[in-house]
């Protein structure tokens, strides 16, 4: 039998759907509903299974958790090998002057989510919003050789708990790109290039920032 106790999800994550439906805020929704949602989404987000009699279909979400999951289907990423040639993750320019400063914060989530390319790049389904005005290129060999794990969830993104803290820290930033509304790499220096686009020391068609 797998239901949990209530706010807590069994070990590998899957909870009834029949169970899900219950909620107030799922009302109105039918099983065929949440099977579309599940082929749908180009992003790989949700797995459903058959269950057992007792439990009927079950479904997860692959990745995206604030609550610890043991058994997710993650695969531990342990050599530099492993890792895919590029982890970036993408962010918006009202959070880059805190990651500059401080490092990416799993910020109430289990995992930071890394892609192994930029959006639209070959093979990359999820793990960075098409919308994402700033890319930060992950120096993944560095940080696994400091003790950093890394694991790749089931629709490929990259995922790491960062450091005990929940941090990957700016030592581990290979170079940022901004991505809107023209592509041009980025200072990583503390005091520079973390004005955002709509700063007046900003070119509207996204020249180089006046670094102070």
């Amino acid at each position: 039998s797998r239901p949990a106790p209530e706010n807590c999800l069994p070990t590998d994550g899957f909870v009834p759907l029949g169970t899900l439906l219950r909620l107030p805020q799922f009302r109105g929704f039918s099983a065929e509903d949440v099977q579309r949602v599940v082929d749908a989404n180009g992003k790989q987000r949700f797995a459903l299974q058959l269950g057992d009699p007792s439990t009927g279909p079950l479904i997860r979400a692959n990745q995206g958790h604030s609550l610890q999951v043991p058994a997710l289907a993650l695969v531990a990423l342990e050599t530099p090998q492993a890792l895919p040639q590029v982890l970036v993750h993408g962010t918006f320019w009202k959070h880059w002057p805190s990651i500059l400063l401080e490092g990416l914060s799993r910020q109430g989530r289990t995992h930071i989510h890394l892609a192994p390319g930029l959006p639209g790049d070959p093979g990359v389904v999820s793990g960075m919003r098409p919308n994402c005005e700033v890319a930060v290129f992950i120096n993944g060999p560095l940080a696994l050789g400091d003790g950093i794990p890394f694991f790749r969830a089931a629709n490929g993104v990259i995922l790491t708990p960062g450091n005990a803290d929940g941090f990957l820290l700016p030592k581990y930033f290979k170079e940022a790109l901004q991505l809107r509304p023209t592509r041009m790499l980025l200072s990583l220096a503390g005091d520079k290039g973390t004005e955002c686009p709509s700063s007046p020391q900003h070119s509207p068609r996204g020249r180089r920032m006046t670094q102070q």
